[in-house]
């Protein structure tokens, strides 16, 4: 549930409204949104705190480096999201 609430809060509060050129820049995008999120978006479930004050303050230890690996992003044509049409032959 906590996934789906995350990728949801992405989706609708930075992803959707932005109109990235390319990968590197919604990396860029994307991790300043979780920094923000982690760091000062409150959340009704953790007392209205960021995710990492409400860790720090129960004394959890905490590493939530972002990490992600981009692969493709130079050819992202070549990596459709379903499958394409087939040009058709032509009878000789």
């Amino acid at each position: 549930m906590f996934v789906e609430r995350l990728w949801r809060s992405l989706k609708y509060e930075e992803v959707h409204l932005k109109a990235y050129a390319d990968g590197r820049e919604a990396r860029a995008g994307i991790g300043r949104w979780m920094g923000f999120y982690n760091d000062q978006h409150p959340h009704q479930a953790l007392a209205n705190l960021p995710p990492m004050r409400f860790r720090r303050d129960r004394g959890e230890a905490v590493d939530m480096t972002l990490r992600i690996e981009v692969r493709g992003l130079d050819n992202a044509g070549a990596l459709p999201t379903c499958p394409q049409p087939q040009p058709q032959q032509q009878a000789a």
